[in-house]
């Protein structure tokens, strides 16, 4: 088996996503990133306006769009903490 993340994605008022995924991609001040299992250790403050995507293990993809905020990123496990995180509309 693929080795996973552990994501929880936080907004202030409640926990928006939690679970495993193969990657996370967020725009932060310094660019975009994405994280993979064996990521090295970071925080990053998130851009604004910006946007998290998550692609889950079965290779389902959610995003939402995030104001402010960190991202946290472990060996193994991801975590965003932002102001607001809403779901993102598909691209069409």
């Amino acid at each position: 088996m693929a080795q996973q993340l552990h994501v929880d994605l936080v907004a202030v008022e409640e926990k928006v996503w939690s679970g495993e995924a193969e990657m996370v991609v967020a725009r932060t001040t310094e660019g975009e990133l994405g994280v993979l299992p064996g990521h090295a250790p970071l925080l990053g403050q998130l851009a604004e306006p910006s946007q998290v995507r998550i692609k889950q293990a079965d290779g389902q993809q959610v995003a939402y769009d995030i104001t402010g905020g960190f991202l946290s990123v472990g060996a193994e496990s991801v975590t965003v903490l932002a102001e607001s995180a809403t779901p993102a509309t598909p691209a069409r």
